[in-house]
């Protein structure tokens, strides 16, 4: 799993959008993430050549088994992370921020202790 920062960013939006709509189109990510729609065109054309996402003769985005592997577990990191920020007495707003950068830099290993710390001492989500 070698993708970019931005790839791994749309495709958990992505993920978060399939969650709330029946149907995910560019210009609900656009929205969603605040990015011009042709920043967006841009990314989910890459995405799709990298074999991420697909998207259908009508516009729907939706992710392939790579890309819904990824998309996942940085969204496992943000959850996680944001609700352990929180439980340090960080805001919600700010721990959410700060999480969403944490989440596609730490290692794994460290990842996989703070998930272990959590199950050992008591989940905080």
């Amino acid at each position: 799993m070698n993708i970019q920062e931005s790839g791994e960013m749309y495709l958990e939006n992505i993920l978060i959008l399939s969650q709330q709509k029946d149907r995910v189109r560019s210009v609900d990510i656009a929205e969603r993430m605040g990015f011009s729609k042709p920043s967006v065109s841009r990314a989910v054309g890459l995405l799709r050549r990298n074999g991420y996402i697909d998207v259908d003769g009508g516009g729907s985005v939706t992710l392939t088994a790579s890309g819904r592997e990824i998309a996942e577990t940085i969204y496992e990191r943000h959850r996680i992370l944001t609700a352990v920020l929180i439980s340090l007495g960080v805001d919600d707003e700010t721990a959410a921020e700060d999480a969403c950068k944490i989440e596609h830099y730490i290692s794994d290993r460290t990842f996989e202790a703070v998930k272990k710390h959590l199950s050992e001492h008591g989940r905080t989500e």
